[in-house]
């Protein structure tokens, strides 16, 4: 029997609290909480209509770390689920430290006044998480999340060593929006005028956000997308964590649509993270921004199409180059008919069920301390992976497919 407490209840913790209800014998107790609490309602109802299991609301604020402290010291979970903001990162850590409670994330953390999202702000904690004697399981989302199970994976049964990765994300869907982002438009768009960052001989090379793209056809009919090379922060655990990486890329798709608003709204300024002041108020545009353009979570109701994200792996095994691509096809219109969400929310939001399930059974996070999800046995979570919605593929590739990202 295990408790849990979810904080955030957007798209992603829709999707979170619907699943961890799917599995009511894991998890026996859920408490749904954020600053809105009619969100969490709505959602409570919809999972007891969908399951029949009653979970609990509550409002926090996630940033004030002691009303964080007495809720989790009121609730007892054993496992504070973490769907909310990268922002909120560190004071939901320190409210774990404070309480004694085990913890789980899907993103790293990222400083609200500068978008810069890194590791190494988290992993400071290891000491503390060790002397608690607490755990913390760090990117249990997609991406990050089952990129870095499928390359530890894939590094387990198919290599002696991964010398080449390209993580490639494209979302094939469509929701019918002039411009929507799918996931909170202010970490998405923070995140894709970041500039670019890869991982080459030792190092991250930077270059322009944007700069680099190419075509990428997707295997089994979900199309040919443009992607474009950008950072994510799974790339800093993967090459942190897997030495033999000497070159490391991740690439999301994005329609010319997407692109020629984005353009504009940076030359006008929307995209700032500075506060400006307006009649007499101070606001910050890309906040402004945020509360004009669609919900993400509203688009699973117009979304149709699917997603394809997965890994292109090179490097060696007994000796002889080899080449693997793993990969998961997800369909908007069937995760909105099962859980009330788009794909996007989903393939982030059953990972953090999975990562919940196996830290609560004890097979992941064995010793307390910070880990990522590649410092973990991949085999019980790519078995779950199958079993709870997102299943994958592997495809054996030549090195020259590998190398000029051609699946099919």
């Amino acid at each position: 029997m295990a408790k849990i407490l979810i904080i955030g209840a957007g798209g992603v913790g829709s999707v979170v609290a619907h699943k961890c209800a799917e599995l009511s014998q894991t998890f026996t107790d859920i408490t749904l909480a954020s600053r809105t609490k009619s969100k969490c309602d709505a959602i409570a109802e919809s999972v007891k209509q969908r399951y029949g299991v009653q979970i609990k609301t509550a409002a926090i604020d996630a940033d004030d770390v002691a009303a964080t402290v007495a809720l989790l010291k009121q609730l007892k979970p054993s496992l504070l689920i973490n769907v909310a903001l990268p922002y909120q990162d560190l004071p939901l850590m320190d409210a774990c430290l404070e309480a004694g409670i085990h913890y789980l994330d899907t993103a790293n953390y990222e400083p609200p006044n500068e978008a810069k999202f890194e590791y190494h702000w988290q992993w400071a904690y290891q000491d503390k998480f060790k002397s608690a004697g607490l755990k913390a399981l760090l990117g249990s989302g997609f991406d990050p999340g089952v990129t870095n199970v499928f390359t530890a994976w894939a590094l387990k049964h198919h290599f002696d060593e991964i010398h080449y990765l390209d993580i490639v994300d494209v979302n094939g869907g469509d929701h019918g929006q002039a411009f929507a982002t799918n996931f909170n438009p202010e970490i998405n768009i923070r995140e894709v005028t970041a500039p670019c960052r890869h991982w080459e001989d030792g190092a991250f090379r930077e270059t322009e956000a944007m700069s680099v793209s190419q075509k990428f056809d997707c295997p089994e009919g979900v199309g040919s997308y443009s992607i474009y090379r950008m950072y994510h922060e799974e790339m800093e655990s993967l090459t942190k964590h897997i030495p033999t990486i000497k070159k490391a890329q991740f690439w999301m798709s994005f329609s010319e649509n997407y692109i020629k608003h984005l353009e504009v709204l940076q030359n006008i300024g929307m995209t700032r993270i500075d506060e400006v002041e307006y009649n007499g108020q101070k606001v910050i545009p890309l906040q402004f921004l945020k509360a004009v353009l669609p919900d993400p979570g509203d688009l699973g109701k117009t979304t149709t199409g699917r997603t394809c994200i997965g890994c292109i792996i090179r490097g060696i095994k007994d000796g002889e180059e080899k080449a693997i691509y793993i990969y998961n096809i997800c369909d908007h219109e069937e995760c909105f008919a099962e859980v009330g969400s788009q794909g996007v929310s989903y393939t982030t939001g059953v990972p953090a069920m999975i990562g919940a399930k196996l830290m609560l059974e004890g097979k992941w996070t064995t010793e307390a301390g910070v880990w990522n999800m590649e410092q973990n046995d991949p085999d019980p979570f790519m078995e779950d992976l199958n079993k709870y919605g997102l299943p994958w593929k592997l495809v054996e590739l030549t090195t020259e497919q590998a190398k000029n990202l051609s699946v099919i």
